[in-house]
């Protein structure tokens, strides 16, 4: 049964014209593999003359994740989900939706989405032409705020909760129903790229405050981990040092 163990998800917020929404994309079947990987931050480079420190960086090193999630109409009918009556008619139609939004433009403050947030990339779109909405002529009015790739929270267990971007979406449809070709069995690779502090600061709206602490309560879970990994070896490997 699907709904007996912890799943990971994605946790984000729809703009809509009563308010944030949040979209929780739970995962009907966790990945088998997660590729996690990390790259170093860019170096630090100096232009006055003097020799720069070829150990010094610029912030955090770049941290991403990898993996495929799975999606079976007929598992979820199966088991009785409260999506299955949307599900005998759609397949899996709605979660792939769901995902795809993830990488869709939200209106920055000052809209709610939905129209605003079209208005905005229409004017930005006519602003590079040099025309405005609702002018035949003069400057261009750039009040209306461009669009911005929502943030999302990546939940995989209570250790692990990161403010990301979803930064690549493949989706495989193998398999379709005979009478509306929904397709009833699909796989979605999914590629992440974790949020630093300083792109945090531009996030805005409900999920602000929340991306912030979950990234800061995973970084000080980690080297709270990595110092009871040190406590283990730490005198035998600290005897065998040339000092």
């Amino acid at each position: 049964m699907a709904d007996k163990y912890l799943r990971g998800a994605f946790v984000a917020f729809t703009p809509t014209f009563v308010g944030a929404l949040p979209n929780v994309i739970v995962f009907q079947f966790n990945p088998e593999t997660i590729v996690h990987t990390w790259t170093q931050a860019e170096a630090v480079t100096t232009t006055t003359g003097a020799q720069a420190n070829p150990l010094a960086v610029k912030g955090t090193p770049g941290e991403t994740f990898g993996f495929t999630i799975a999606m079976d109409a007929r598992d979820l009918i199966a088991d009785g989900s409260k999506l299955a009556p949307v599900v005998a008619q759609t397949g899996v139609y709605p979660q792939l939706a769901a995902l795809e939004m993830l990488l869709y433009p939200t209106g920055m403050p000052g809209t709610t989405g939905g129209a605003g947030g079209l208005v905005g990339a229409v004017s930005s779109a006519l602003a590079s032409t040099g025309l405005s909405i609702g002018a035949s002529s003069g400057p261009v009015d750039r009040t209306v705020p461009e669009s911005q790739v929502p943030t999302v929270l990546f939940v995989w267990g209570p250790g692990r909760i990161v403010p990301v971007r979803l930064t690549g979406l493949t989706i495989t449809e193998k398999l379709y129903d005979a009478a509306r070709l929904n397709p009833t069995y699909a796989e979605a690779q999914v590629s992440l790229r974790v949020m630093t502090l300083e792109e945090m600061k531009f996030v805005t709206g409900p999920i602000a405050d929340v991306a912030r602490v979950a990234y800061v309560y995973t970084q000080g879970l980690r080297q709270a981990l990595a110092t009871t990994n040190l406590a283990d070896a730490a005198e035998t490997i600290l005897g065998m040092l040339p000092v």
